[in-house]
């Protein structure tokens, strides 16, 4: 029998969450954002039933044009843009649209010779100072890509919030108001929300919001869970047990003897490591779920391998162990690593089987 873990993914709760999604902002059109293999969760599988979205959000091109071997032929939005000059005919024949947000960009598009033009979302800094034109820069910017031929008019035009998930944060209020003063009197559709700023700042919604985290269920908030939001987690990540062993008080266990039993207990060993994506930090105490019950983890998690202290508890070899999902939040395993959720989920890796369950998995 495989040991092979798994990440389950619930098709269902994926389709809720985007109906939630766009339940939140109705008059706004949903650019869903797919990269990073969909956050763990499958790239082509997750634009499949993702039907009614109105485009789709990658990183690169290599993501965008894995969609189009697929058969995806909805709109595919490069999140960060081009990289190179080179790729622009790639990207007029694959029929992808680009972010610009640095003037390389604008030159190379002003100069290029291409056989159609290209749907281009002009980012502005608005105060993430990560990607973006400067505000200073935007009249200009505005104004070269409307007169060039190579740009479909008009323009969609975009920025990216820093603190959204900080409900309490001004730093939001102060790239809204800085985003709506720099666009004001010029055309084209707006798009501001990400997946925190879909839940918590309205005045964020504009013509395209472009939900990530939130479509898979896991809350964007610095603080909460997901049912706060009234999302379903999509992704359950399991594995099972290999082996059930004694150990006496005060043998260490594993490397580095790194945990050393208080008293006589058992331990499950789990066919989970780091060489699947759980993390190698995780503490002792970072709970699992067998056959329903939180145990927790003991020692170092290894490359292949996590032990649980099980105690007294009936566990077999063979017995599914939930690392996350619908009763073990991520957010909470998160936490105990010091991480983001973003990481845990981008960071399952291909050891992993994708298995999909759901109405409309046929």
């Amino acid at each position: 029998m495989s040991r092979r873990p798994i990440a389950q993914i619930n098709v269902d709760a994926l389709q809720q969450n985007f109906q939630h999604i766009q339940s939140i902002a109705p008059r706004s059109k949903i650019l869903a954002v797919l990269k990073a293999n969909a956050y763990g969760h499958g790239l082509l599988a997750v634009a499949e039933q993702l039907k009614a979205a109105g485009a789709f959000g990658v990183a690169r091109i290599d993501e965008a044009l894995m969609l189009r071997a697929g058969g995806i032929v909805k709109p595919i939005v490069l999140l960060e843009g081009f990289f190179h000059p080179d790729e622009l005919p790639q990207i007029v024949a694959s029929n992808l649209q680009v972010v610009v947000h640095h003037s390389s960009q604008v030159e190379a598009l002003l100069t290029a010779e291409l056989e159609a033009p290209v749907h281009v979302w002009l980012k502005i800094d608005s105060g993430m100072h990560r990607l973006g034109i400067y505000p200073a820069e935007f009249q200009q910017v505005y104004q070269q890509l409307m007169a060039s031929p190579n740009v479909l008019k008009p323009l969609r035009l975009m920025t990216h919030f820093a603190c959204a998930d900080e409900p309490d944060n001004p730093a939001t209020e102060r790239q809204l108001a800085l985003f709506s003063e720099l666009i004001k009197g010029y055309e084209g559709e707006l798009s501001i929300a990400n997946s925190a700023g879909v839940l918590a700042w309205p005045q964020s919604h504009g013509d395209w919001i472009r939900p990530g985290l939130a479509l898979y269920g896991v809350s964007p908030m610095l603080a909460g869970r997901s049912a706060q939001h009234g999302l379903r987690p999509v992704m359950t990540f399991s594995s099972s047990v290999i082996a059930v062993r004694d150990v006496k008080k005060g043998e260490a266990v594993g490397y580095g003897a790194a945990w050393t039993a208080p008293q006589d207990t058992r331990l499950a060993v789990v066919a989970i490591g780091y060489g699947d994506g759980y993390p190698r930090n995780a503490p002792s105490g970072t709970p699992v779920l067998i056959n329903g019950q939180r145990l927790p983890i003991v020692g170092r998690v290894s490359m292949d391998m996590t032990m649980v202290d099980i105690g007294q508890q009936q566990v077999n070899i063979g017995d599914q162990v939930i690392l996350w999902g619908e009763q073990l939040a991520v957010e909470e395993i998160a936490e105990l690593v010091q991480t983001i959720p973003y990481e845990l989920l981008c960071n399952i890796t291909s050891r992993v089987q994708l298995r999909y369950i759901g109405d409309n998995t046929g």
